[in-house]
């Protein structure tokens, strides 16, 4: 029997390369030095972008809160609102800087949870009130005072009993007016909710989002011409413009550690139709006021 063999061709095991230069085995300095440039220039860019980034989102943040506590202080003192007293958390101090226009008389009055601090305790130098920030409708009283106060409405003819009344008009009235400028610091009511009472912390409250707000309660200007009309229809006129006030708020933020005030403003405002009632009628715990926007007082002539 014969045996036949197949012939198989087997390649070679060893593989031909191509021989590597040494210039291709790695990179060069030189492009290393041009890599990292190039990465620090977009790093630099990145980094010089992200605090404009994080300031940007900040003041957007700050500007929605302002909006929020706007919309709940705007209805609180529109409609009067008393029980309020969660206030007390966030209203932390209420200033009125008082000037007389006959006597020129000036001063200030401080009032905070735990104290009150009035320039001139003592009628008819200034007008104050006792009332301490320690519920809502001592805070929303304040924040309600008139932009204009007649001295009429300082101090009422019920308090002096035994002295005539044209020599009380004589006394006080002639005295002329006090304008009042009404600022309110509080710490914000739509913040995070760790910084939500009852958060004692001073650290944390230090760092709560606080603002300050002018209130400017003004009376509604008309035309002088009515008092050429007869006596009935000017008072009619008067006791229109009487139940109309234009309700004001001023929103200036951040409030600062060191006292000062950031530099973002925005205005609020509101016409109010109705009477702004006074309360507390006292010798020594004077003056809180109140609208009622749904009460009208007027003589049809």
């Amino acid at each position: 029997m014969k045996l036949t063999f197949a012939k198989i061709h087997c390649p070679s095991a060893t593989v031909m390369r191509r021989p590597v230069r040494a210039s291709e085995r790695a990179f060069t300095m030189i492009e290393i030095a041009l890599c990292l440039a190039i990465i620090g220039f977009a790093l630099v860019s990145i980094l010089l972008v992200l605090p404009t980034g994080m300031n940007s989102q900040r003041d957007t943040r700050q500007e929605t809160i302002i909006n929020q506590d706007a919309s709940m202080l705007l209805e609180a003192i529109r409609g009067g609102a008393l029980g309020m007293d969660d206030l007390t958390n966030y209203v932390y101090a209420v200033t009125n800087t008082w000037t007389n226009f006959t006597t020129h008389a000036s001063g200030q009055n401080g009032y905070t949870y735990n104290s009150v601090y009035v320039t001139a305790p003592i009628y008819p130098v200034g007008p104050y009130s006792a009332s301490p920030l320690t519920n809502g409708a001592n805070i929303v009283g304040l924040l309600s005072t008139p932009e204009f106060i007649a001295d009429s409405h300082i101090l009422p003819w019920t308090n002096y009993p035994s002295v005539p009344d044209r020599y009380y008009a004589a006394r006080f009235y002639n005295t002329g007016c006090y304008s009042n400028h009404v600022v309110a610091y509080i710490r914000s009511f739509s913040g995070l909710a760790a910084e939500k009472p009852p958060q004692n912390n001073e650290i944390m409250q230090s760092d709560t989002f606080s603002y300050r707000l002018l209130c400017v309660n003004a009376p509604i200007s008309f035309d002088t011409n009515v008092y050429n009309l007869s006596l009935d229809q000017r008072k009619y006129v008067e006791q229109l413009a009487g139940n109309l006030r234009e309700l004001r708020l001023l929103f200036m933020w951040p409030q600062l550690p060191n006292g000062n005030v950031g530099p973002f403003r925005q205005t609020f405002r509101a016409t109010i139709a109705g009477q702004l009632s006074l309360t507390n009628i006292s010798f020594n715990n004077y003056p809180l006021y109140f609208y009622q926007s749904q009460s009208f007082i007027t003589n049809t002539p």
